[in-house]
């Protein structure tokens, strides 16, 4: 009898269908869902995400929102960590091998020889899932920019939210913040409400402009809603509205911003007090300035008297927020930091450290193995550091670049960042699992 097929030859046989991994478009996606009955039309409520960074922890925090509500909640997320699976949550659980499988099958089968780009097969295969499933709420991610990915096929979602728009994938979406943040505007729908996390002007004088023309409300932060720490705790501020809050379970504080953003939006889909408050609570995003305490790396790290934390942001405006939670946290004048650090091929590893000069004591450079574009080598990740007035130095991989910062240094405070395919690798190893390299 022949094996079943496993997830991995299956993602490898769907990357084979379309030569280009990144071939922004909706024609080919829509043609593909309108074959298999056009499953996103059948989809629960929807609030549907763009931006260039903090999506992922303002779903997080919407999908517990929604779950402390008692609802059953969709979740579309990408890039994965260590699954695939990871990217598509069914009713609250990680999608199991067999329906993945299932509905791939089924996407290949009706799509034929036609073109697909990778993404766009497996989110086709997600909205059979989510349409096919039962829940009460899908939260719904972008991909890559948003007037072309391949989920703005949903002609009414119920509201939709835009998070800080920055520098990222300029060869896809723009050279300038103005650019990219046309193409994040494109989610925007008619009548459909729009919350708007804080924007550079450039950014929001064309989400502005967008929403006018199609006639969707926007509500802005610091205009009809607003966030802020508050004797550790968070509020949360509408003009006849006052909430007393927890502070955010994910740390830093950007995260502030992340959490009021998400209120904002699960206010408008109906969620009360009761369930933002216990939502906040419960939210978790990994690789999002986690603090590993448990597994082989921490337990090298504990041993030492370090501290070890793992952060998957990987271009300007994540080296930013992450630079400026660790320079408020306890200890930071103390702790010398370092950071060990991979990037992708086509990041700007400079404007990332720019913000830890005279921050952090040094970089360990090293590679990953996963991922769609490829690894910086470790010798150009740790000329920019240097680009960036930090001391650099180059590692043969993780564990090594973990043992070099605890001989150099005292108790360190040492922080895992720059790619979340190295931040995959770094909880594959905790979990003596292999990190799935797909091209999507």
């Amino acid at each position: 009898m022949t094996a079943p097929e496993t997830i991995d030859s299956a993602l490898k046989r769907l990357a084979q269908l379309h030569p280009k991994s990144i071939d922004l478009s909706l024609a080919r996606i829509e043609a593909l869902l309108d074959k298999l009955g056009r499953p996103q039309d059948r989809l629960p409520p929807t609030i549907h995400l763009a931006g260039t960074n903090g999506k992922g922890s303002t779903a997080a925090f919407l999908r517990a929102i929604a779950e402390a509500a008692g609802e059953r909640v969709h979740v579309y997320t990408s890039p994965h960590l260590v699954h695939f699976n990871e990217r598509i949550v069914l009713a609250g659980e990680v999608v199991d091998d067999a329906r993945l499988k299932a509905a791939f099958d089924r996407v290949e089968a009706t799509n034929g020889d036609a073109p697909i780009s990778f993404f766009e097969a497996t989110t086709a295969a997600a909205f059979l899932l989510f349409a096919e499933n039962p829940a009460e709420r899908l939260i719904l991610e972008t991909g890559l920019g948003g007037r072309l990915d391949a989920t703005n096929v949903l002609d009414a979602p119920q509201c939709t939210v835009i998070t800080p728009v920055s520098l990222d994938h300029q060869g896809f979406l723009g050279d300038t913040v103005k650019q990219i943040a046309g193409e994040k505007a494109g989610i925007i729908k008619p009548g459909a409400p729009l919350v708007l996390a804080p924007q550079r002007p450039e950014a929001r004088s064309v989400i502005d402009a967008v929403a006018m023309q199609i006639g969707a409300p926007v509500l802005a932060w610091g205009e009809q809603f607003r966030a802020y720490p508050e004797h550790g705790r968070l509020t949360y501020e509408e003009d006849e509205l006052l909430w007393d809050l927890p502070a955010p379970a994910l740390l830093g504080p950007h995260q502030i911003v992340n959490a009021g953003v998400a209120i904002a939006a699960a206010r408008l889909c109906g969620y009360g007090h009761d369930a933002v408050r216990e939502g906040l609570k419960r939210a978790r995003w990994p690789a999002r300035m986690q603090r590993l305490k448990t597994g082989s790396l921490a337990y090298i790290a504990n041993a030492k008297g370090a501290e070890l934390w793992l952060d998957g942001g990987h271009n300007a405006g994540a080296g930013e927020v992450l630079a400026s939670g660790l320079g408020q946290m306890a200890g930071a004048g103390d702790r010398p930091l370092v950071l060990i650090s991979a990037f992708s091929a086509n990041k700007d590893a400079v404007a990332y450290f720019q913000y830890f000069t005279g921050l952090a004591s040094r970089v360990i450079a090293i590679t990953f193995a996963a991922g769609r574009e490829g690894s910086q080598t470790a010798q150009a990740v740790a000329e920019a550091a240097r680009r960036a007035e930090i001391p650099a130095q180059t590692s043969a991989g993780l564990t090594e670049a973990l043992h070099d910062a605890l001989e150099d240094y005292d108790q360190p405070r040492i922080v895992i960042c720059g790619s979340l395919y190295l931040a995959g690798e770094a909880l594959a190893l905790d979990d003596g699992a292999q990190v799935q390299s797909t091209p999507g």
